[in-house]
């Protein structure tokens, strides 16, 4: 095991298991951590086995990220609770408040507490974008277009991820939900001014977030620069909002990073703007090229905001889990929100049922490893 401090750069891996290059890629002193998708991921017990793998390449450890929201965006499937979108509490909440809080922190104990139990450390969650009615791309991942509304569930639910032992990282500051392109794919640019943002911006206010990433959206009444790589938006996170904790840029392979040219230029640009970890997914060559060509030194005080995020709590086991009583109010919750209307695909009762049993034979299974 290499003793290295961790670097700046979250990369990815092909599959289900590391390669030789993955091995050599992630003890680069550059990378600090890595983030997973769905194509790393065939069952629980593999899942352990690869984050155990890579917890064992360094000290200290690389966090291992996911985005493992509910709905839609869910890598670990098959196993794992299907998570609700969080418009479905939302829906709750018009209804019943106080339930759509209980609701929430059960499902961020859920989601939490089966990552880690896995191995890991920390997913891309809460969506904090309003619900304007207009991006497709947020659309049923965010919770509310009440800001208040989002500051209620969203801390309800890191209420459930930290119970379970995990960070929050809030995203996309300081709001995506207005435009109407996918990030993904085009350079949104929302036209409103600092004054018309305050309201997507209030949950960034008022919540205790441990982590932070930036959309790669263009605010052109506030500043020239895309959010990401703006030190405009993130002197505004650091001075005005008081943030002190780790800022994520957004994956830098997509189109909304191109107005910063290559990927060098993209990663100098986000991590000179005040970025903590710089992300490159779904582009191995881009990755290789970073790591060749990345020269800054590594900073301390990064490293160690980096270093917080790494779980203390004891990792819960999965045997444990299916005799919590919290654990079994989510996954409960979680069928509930899935089969009143709010995911019609999915409503008959005898599917959720059929499901819930094989979830839990999956938890409840040995871990092997080869």
């Amino acid at each position: 095991m290499k003793a290295l401090p961790l670097g700046p750069l979250m990369i990815d891996i092909a599959g289900t298991e590391l390669t030789e290059l993955d091995h050599e890629r992630l003890s680069h002193p550059a990378v600090g951590g890595i983030i997973l998708f769905s194509r790393n991921y065939q069952s629980p017990e593999q899942l352990q086995h690869l984050c155990a793998e890579i917890h064992a390449l360094r000290e200290p450890r690389l966090p291992i990220g996911i985005d493992h929201e509910g709905g839609r965006v869910q890598r670990c499937r098959e196993g794992f609770t299907r998570l609700p979108a969080m418009r479905s509490l939302g829906e709750v909440w018009d209804r019943d408040p106080s339930k759509a809080q209980t609701m929430a922190r059960a499902i961020g104990y859920v989601l939490a507490a089966e990552l880690r139990s896995r191995g890991v450390d920390l997913s891309f969650t809460p969506v904090l974008d309003l619900d304007w009615g207009r991006s497709s791309v947020v659309g049923t991942r965010a919770f509310h277009s009440d800001p208040q509304v989002v500051v209620k569930l969203a801390g309800a639910l890191i209420e459930g991820l930290r119970q379970a032992g995990m960070i929050a990282c809030g995203k996309h500051f300081p709001g995506h939900g207005w435009v109407e392109a996918d990030s993904h794919v085009a350079i949104p640019v929302d036209e409103r001014g600092l004054d018309q943002l305050a309201a997507d911006m209030l949950p960034y206010r008022q919540l205790k977030l441990d982590a932070v990433m930036p959309a790669h959206v263009s605010f052109p009444k506030c500043d020239c620069k895309s959010a990401g790589f703006s030190n405009y938006w993130i002197d505004i996170l650091r001075n005005d909002i008081k943030f002190d904790g780790v800022v994520f840029s957004d994956d830098l392979s997509m189109e909304g990073a191109s107005v910063a040219g290559d990927v060098l230029a993209r990663a100098m640009a986000a991590y000179r703007a005040g970025c903590d970890m710089l992300l490159v997914c779904n582009s191995p060559e881009a990755v290789g090229d970073l790591l060749q060509r990345w020269q800054e030194p590594i900073d301390p005080q990064r490293s160690a905001r980096v270093e917080r995020l790494l779980p203390t709590a004891p990792v819960p086991t999965p045997a444990a889990l299916l005799e919590d009583p919290l654990y079994q109010a989510g996954v409960a919750y979680a069928g509930e929100l899935r089969c009143i209307g709010l995911r019609p695909e999915i409503s008959d009762l005898g599917q959720v049922f059929a499901a819930a049993i094989s979830h839990r034979k999956a938890l409840a299974a040995p871990v092997k490893f080869q």
